[in-house]
Protein backbone atom coordinates (compact mmCIF):
# COMPACT_ATOMS: atom_id res chain seq x y z
CA UNK A 1 0.00 0.00 0.00
CA UNK A 2 1.24 3.48 -0.84
CA UNK A 3 2.24 5.33 2.33
CA UNK A 4 1.71 8.85 1.01
CA UNK A 5 -1.57 9.46 -0.79
CA UNK A 6 -1.91 12.38 -3.20
CA UNK A 7 -3.41 15.60 -1.88
CA UNK A 8 -5.98 17.51 -3.92
CA UNK A 9 -8.10 20.66 -3.77
CA UNK A 10 -11.63 20.14 -2.49
CA UNK A 11 -14.58 22.54 -2.68
CA UNK A 12 -17.17 23.16 0.03
CA UNK A 13 -20.39 23.78 -1.90
CA UNK A 14 -22.04 25.28 1.20
CA UNK A 15 -19.51 28.16 1.09
CA UNK A 16 -19.20 28.65 -2.68
CA UNK A 17 -21.07 31.69 -4.06
CA UNK A 18 -20.26 31.02 -7.72
CA UNK A 19 -18.15 34.17 -8.19
CA UNK A 20 -15.63 32.44 -10.49
CA UNK A 21 -12.66 34.10 -8.80
CA UNK A 22 -11.09 30.63 -8.61
CA UNK A 23 -11.30 30.26 -12.39
CA UNK A 24 -9.67 33.66 -12.97
CA UNK A 25 -6.92 32.98 -10.42
CA UNK A 26 -6.22 29.60 -12.02
CA UNK A 27 -6.07 31.03 -15.54
CA UNK A 28 -3.74 33.85 -14.50
CA UNK A 29 -1.47 31.44 -12.59
CA UNK A 30 -1.09 29.26 -15.69
CA UNK A 31 -0.55 32.00 -18.26
CA UNK A 32 3.01 32.91 -19.17
CA UNK A 33 3.00 36.67 -19.66
CA UNK A 34 6.61 37.54 -18.95
CA UNK A 35 5.29 39.99 -16.36
CA UNK A 36 6.38 39.64 -12.75
CA UNK A 37 2.84 40.10 -11.40
CA UNK A 38 0.34 39.06 -14.09
CA UNK A 39 -3.30 40.01 -13.67
CA UNK A 40 -6.33 39.14 -15.78
CA UNK A 41 -6.36 42.58 -17.43
CA UNK A 42 -2.89 42.28 -18.94
CA UNK A 43 -3.04 38.73 -20.29
CA UNK A 44 -2.44 38.36 -24.00
CA UNK A 45 -4.55 35.22 -24.38
CA UNK A 46 -8.06 34.17 -23.29
CA UNK A 47 -8.66 33.04 -19.72
CA UNK A 48 -8.27 29.25 -19.77
CA UNK A 49 -8.83 27.89 -16.26
CA UNK A 50 -8.04 24.33 -15.21
CA UNK A 51 -11.07 24.03 -12.96
CA UNK A 52 -14.68 24.57 -13.92
CA UNK A 53 -17.49 26.10 -11.90
CA UNK A 54 -20.61 23.95 -12.04
CA UNK A 55 -24.05 25.32 -11.16
CA UNK A 56 -26.96 22.99 -10.43
CA UNK A 57 -30.24 23.57 -8.57
CA UNK A 58 -28.69 21.75 -5.59
CA UNK A 59 -25.16 23.15 -5.46
CA UNK A 60 -22.58 25.47 -6.97
CA UNK A 61 -18.91 24.54 -6.77
CA UNK A 62 -15.81 24.21 -8.92
CA UNK A 63 -14.89 20.75 -10.15
CA UNK A 64 -11.25 19.87 -10.57
CA UNK A 65 -8.83 16.98 -10.74
CA UNK A 66 -8.65 14.64 -7.72
CA UNK A 67 -5.15 13.43 -8.65
CA UNK A 68 -6.36 9.83 -8.43
CA UNK A 69 -3.95 7.18 -7.16
CA UNK A 70 -4.83 4.89 -10.09
CA UNK A 71 -5.65 7.70 -12.51
CA UNK A 72 -7.81 6.63 -15.47
CA UNK A 73 -6.66 9.65 -17.50
CA UNK A 74 -2.99 8.69 -17.15
CA UNK A 75 -3.68 4.99 -17.77
CA UNK A 76 -5.65 5.74 -20.94
CA UNK A 77 -3.26 8.29 -22.48
CA UNK A 78 -1.62 6.67 -25.54
CA UNK A 79 1.13 9.30 -25.61
CA UNK A 80 2.10 8.98 -21.94
CA UNK A 81 1.47 12.71 -21.52
CA UNK A 82 -0.05 12.53 -18.02
CA UNK A 83 2.48 11.80 -15.29
CA UNK A 84 2.92 12.25 -11.56
CA UNK A 85 5.22 15.12 -10.55
CA UNK A 86 5.76 16.29 -6.97
CA UNK A 87 2.65 14.39 -5.87
CA UNK A 88 0.38 15.88 -8.55
CA UNK A 89 -0.78 14.47 -11.86
CA UNK A 90 0.34 16.87 -14.58
CA UNK A 91 -0.12 17.00 -18.34
CA UNK A 92 3.09 17.31 -20.34
CA UNK A 93 1.57 19.45 -23.06
CA UNK A 94 4.45 18.87 -25.48
CA UNK A 95 3.58 15.14 -25.53
CA UNK A 96 -0.20 15.60 -25.80
CA UNK A 97 -1.68 14.66 -29.20
CA UNK A 98 -5.17 16.00 -28.44
CA UNK A 99 -6.89 12.62 -28.79
CA UNK A 100 -9.47 13.34 -26.02
CA UNK A 101 -9.05 9.89 -24.43
CA UNK A 102 -8.26 11.46 -21.05
CA UNK A 103 -11.46 13.53 -21.24
CA UNK A 104 -13.50 10.38 -21.78
CA UNK A 105 -11.69 8.48 -19.03
CA UNK A 106 -11.95 11.09 -16.25
CA UNK A 107 -14.93 10.25 -14.00
CA UNK A 108 -15.11 13.87 -12.75
CA UNK A 109 -15.02 15.71 -16.07
CA UNK A 110 -11.90 17.51 -14.86
CA UNK A 111 -9.92 17.36 -18.13
CA UNK A 112 -10.48 19.81 -20.98
CA UNK A 113 -8.89 20.40 -24.37
CA UNK A 114 -7.87 24.02 -25.00
CA UNK A 115 -6.02 25.83 -27.80
CA UNK A 116 -2.30 26.49 -27.41
CA UNK A 117 -1.36 30.18 -27.38
CA UNK A 118 2.01 31.74 -28.15
CA UNK A 119 2.66 35.49 -28.12
CA UNK A 120 -1.04 36.23 -27.86
CA UNK A 121 -2.13 34.11 -30.83
CA UNK A 122 -3.49 30.60 -31.15
CA UNK A 123 -0.94 28.19 -32.61
CA UNK A 124 -2.44 26.73 -35.78
CA UNK A 125 -2.09 23.27 -37.30
CA UNK A 126 -1.08 23.27 -40.93
CA UNK A 127 -1.13 20.56 -43.59
CA UNK A 128 0.59 20.41 -46.92
CA UNK A 129 -1.71 20.45 -49.94
CA UNK A 130 -1.31 18.32 -53.04
CA UNK A 131 0.12 21.25 -54.99
CA UNK A 132 2.85 21.78 -52.37
CA UNK A 133 1.17 24.69 -50.62
CA UNK A 134 0.31 24.93 -46.94
CA UNK A 135 -3.23 25.05 -45.58
CA UNK A 136 -4.16 26.16 -42.06
CA UNK A 137 -6.53 23.65 -40.56
CA UNK A 138 -7.38 24.42 -36.93
CA UNK A 139 -5.82 25.48 -33.62
CA UNK A 140 -3.45 23.05 -31.90
CA UNK A 141 -5.37 21.62 -28.94
CA UNK A 142 -3.89 20.09 -25.79
CA UNK A 143 -5.33 18.59 -22.62
CA UNK A 144 -5.25 20.67 -19.45
CA UNK A 145 -6.36 19.97 -15.90
CA UNK A 146 -5.59 21.06 -12.36
CA UNK A 147 -1.93 20.50 -11.52
CA UNK A 148 -2.26 22.03 -8.02
CA UNK A 149 -0.11 24.90 -9.32
CA UNK A 150 2.99 22.71 -9.13
CA UNK A 151 6.02 24.91 -8.62
CA UNK A 152 4.00 27.84 -7.25
CA UNK A 153 5.40 28.69 -3.82
CA UNK A 154 2.10 29.87 -2.37
CA UNK A 155 0.32 26.67 -3.47
CA UNK A 156 -2.86 26.46 -5.54
CA UNK A 157 -3.95 29.92 -6.72
CA UNK A 158 -7.64 29.02 -6.46
CA UNK A 159 -7.35 28.22 -2.74
CA UNK A 160 -5.49 31.46 -2.09
CA UNK A 161 -7.98 33.59 -4.08
CA UNK A 162 -11.35 32.22 -2.90
CA UNK A 163 -13.09 35.04 -0.97
CA UNK A 164 -15.28 32.62 1.01
CA UNK A 165 -12.70 29.97 1.88
CA UNK A 166 -14.69 27.40 -0.10
CA UNK A 167 -11.55 25.77 -1.50
CA UNK A 168 -8.89 24.04 0.57
CA UNK A 169 -6.15 21.50 0.20
CA UNK A 170 -7.36 18.06 1.23
CA UNK A 171 -4.34 16.40 2.80
CA UNK A 172 -5.71 12.86 2.73
CA UNK A 173 -3.44 11.45 5.44
CA UNK A 174 -4.31 14.33 7.82
CA UNK A 175 -8.00 13.98 6.99
CA UNK A 176 -7.91 10.28 7.86
CA UNK A 177 -6.19 10.94 11.20
CA UNK A 178 -8.72 13.66 12.04
CA UNK A 179 -11.67 11.41 11.21
CA UNK A 180 -10.20 8.57 13.29
CA UNK A 181 -9.79 10.98 16.24
CA UNK A 182 -13.40 12.18 15.83
CA UNK A 183 -14.64 8.58 15.69
CA UNK A 184 -12.68 7.69 18.84
CA UNK A 185 -14.07 10.73 20.69
CA UNK A 186 -17.61 9.83 19.61
CA UNK A 187 -17.12 6.24 20.71
CA UNK A 188 -15.78 7.39 24.10
CA UNK A 189 -18.94 9.48 24.68
CA UNK A 190 -21.10 6.53 23.71
CA UNK A 191 -19.27 4.15 26.07
CA UNK A 192 -19.43 6.71 28.91
CA UNK A 193 -23.19 7.05 28.39
CA UNK A 194 -23.62 3.27 28.55
CA UNK A 195 -21.34 2.76 31.57
CA UNK A 196 -21.39 5.91 33.74
CA UNK A 197 -20.29 3.87 36.77
CA UNK A 198 -16.80 3.56 35.28
CA UNK A 199 -16.21 7.21 36.11
CA UNK A 200 -15.00 8.12 32.63
CA UNK A 201 -15.64 11.57 31.27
Amino acid sequence: MQSQLSDFVVADASRCIGCRVCEVACAVAHTATGKEHPVAGNLDSPLLPRLYLVRTPLATAPVQCRHCEDAPCAASCPAGAIRRKDGALVVEEARCVGCKTCMLACPFGAVELVPVYAQGRAVMQTVQTEDGGVCTVSPVMVAVKCDMCTGRQAGPACVQACPRGALRMAAVSDLRRRRCAQAAAGLAKYVTALHPEDGRS
